[in-house]
C-alpha cells in the first residue's frame, strides 16, 4: 500500500506498507522533508512496524514520538505528518496527479445559480460523469451568502441589505455568512472526489484541498497560512474562508469552496451583516474591519491578474484543462434555482 500527505506549510511525506494479520509490516517513510539524525528515520519506521492497522492518527503519532531519539529535529515534517501518510495508505487514498483537472471559468452568474452549480457539478463528480473540477466564480450581482446553518435574521440586517440591493442566498455547506461584490471578491469551488481525501480528517481535509492556494499566494509574495478551523491569514489578517460539504452518491465527492477579499466596502459590510461581539472575540479583534485584510492592498495586482495566477498556480502544479458547464449541468442547476436556492423557503430555513 501507498500513502502521500504534504505536511501543510511543509514538506511531502512517503509511505509505503503492507498488511499482515491486522498490522503493518515492512513500512517504510520517505519524502523530500529535512530529519536529524540519520538514525531517526528508522526509529520512525520501527515504530510503525507491528503497529495494528486500525490504529488512529493520533495513536500513530504518539508511537512516533515516544521513538524518535530526543536529539530529532524535523523540518517540513510532522509525527502526525507521517501518521497521516500511514492512514491515507490504508484507505488506498487517490492522490492530485491520478486524476484529470478541469478548470471552469465562464461570464458572471447570480448569486442562486452559483449556489445551485456547485451542487450539481459536485453531484456530477460524485456520480463519475465529471473530473474534478475548479470552478473560479464571476458574480452578476453583489449577496450575502448565509451558511447552511445559520440563523437569517441573526445575520443580515434586512434594510441594510435591501438599501444596498443585496442579495441573500443560502449555500450547502456550514460555516459564516460571506459579503461579496462584483470586482472585489475572488470565490472559486473544488470539487473531487471523496478517495482525494481519504484517510483526513475533517479538519485535515480543509489544510490540505487549501495547500495549493497558499503556494499560489507565496508566488505573488504573500505569506499566507492555514488557520484553523477554515480561514486563511497572513500577519495583515485573514483574507479568505473555506467552507465544505460531502455529497454522497456514486464514488462520493467533496466540495470545497473558499472565498477571499480582493477589496473591501468595510462600512456597507458593517451596515448589511450583524457580526455579534462574540465572533469578533474569537477572532481575537475588537474591530469587523480589521478581520479581512484585502488582496488588492497585499499583492498590488489587479484582480484578473491575481486570479490568472492562482489558476496558473494550479496548472503547474497539478494539470489543468478548459472545460465549461455542460447543457445538462445547467438545466439542472437552473431548476434547483427554481425549487430550491431562489426560494424563500430554502434562504430562510433556519429564520
Amino acid at each position: 500500500m501507498h500513502g502521500e500527505y504534504k505536511v501543510p506549510g511543509g514538506k511531502l511525506v512517503v509511505v509505503d506498507l503492507d498488511v499482515e494479520g491486522g498490522a503493518l509490516r515492512n513500512v517504510r517513510v520517505a519524502g523530500d522533508f529535512f530529519l536529524e539524525p540519520d538514525e531517526a528515520i528508522l526509529a520512525i519506521d520501527a515504530a510503525l512496524e507491528g503497529a495494528p492497522a486500525n490504529t488512529d492518527t493520533a495513536g500513530l503519532t504518539a508511537r512516533i514520538d515516544a521513538a524518535l531519539p530526543a536529539s530529532t529535529v524535523m523540518l517540513g515534517l510532522t509525527s502526525e505528518g507521517v501518521a497521516v501518510a500511514v492512514r491515507r495508505a490504508l484507505a488506498h487514498a487517490t492522490e492530485w496527479s491520478d486524476y484529470d483537472w478541469q478548470l471552469i471559468h465562464e461570464a458572471p452568474q447570480s448569486p442562486a445559480l452559483h449556489m445551485a452549480l456547485d451542487e450539481v457539478i459536485t453531484a456530477e463528480v460524485a456520480a463519475g460523469r465529471r473530473p474534478p473540477t475548479l470552478r473560479v466564480w464571476e458574480w452578476a450581482a453583489p449577496a450575502v451568502i448565509i451558511g447552511s446553518f445559520q440563523s437569517l435574521r441573526n445575520e443580515v440586517d434586512p434594510a441594510g441589505a435591501e438599501r444596498h440591493g443585496i442579495t441573500v442566498v443560502r449555500r450547502i455547506s456550514g460555516g459564516g455568512a460571506m459579503f461579496v461584490e462584483p470586482g472585489n471578491t475572488i470565490t472559486y469551488s473544488l470539487s473531487v472526489p471523496d478517495s482525494l481525501v481519504s484517510g483526513l480528517s475533517f479538519a485535515d481535509s480543509y489544510a490540505y484541498l487549501d495547500d495549493w492556494v497558499l503556494g499560489a499566494l507565496a508566488d505573488m509574495g504573500i505569506k499566507a497560512w492555514y488557520q484553523p478551523l477554515n480561514d486563511i491569514a497572513t500577519d495583515a489578517g485573514k483574507i479568505a474562508g473555506a467552507a465544505q460539504k460531502r455529497v454522497a452518491g456514486g464514488q462520493g465527492a467533496v466540495l470545497h469552496h473558499v472565498t477571499m477579499s480582493y477589496d473591501i466596502d468595510a462600512d456597507k459590510m458593517l451596515e448589511v451583516l450583524r457580526i455579534g461581539k462574540e465572533k469578533l472575540s474569537d477572532k481575537g479583534t475588537r474591530s469587523a474591519k480589521k478581520r479581512v485584510d484585502p488582496l488588492r492592498r497585499q499583492t498590488g495586482l489587479a484582480r484578473e491578474a491575481v486570479i490568472e495566477r492562482m489558476i496558473d498556480s494550479f496548472r503547474n502544479r497539478h494539470g489543468l484543462t478548459e472545460g465549461k458547464v455542460t447543457d445538462e449541468e445547467m438545466a439542472k442547476a437552473e431548476e434547483l434555482v427554481r425549487t430550491k436556492f431562489g426560494t424563500e423557503e430554502w434562504t430562510a430555513r433556519v429564520p
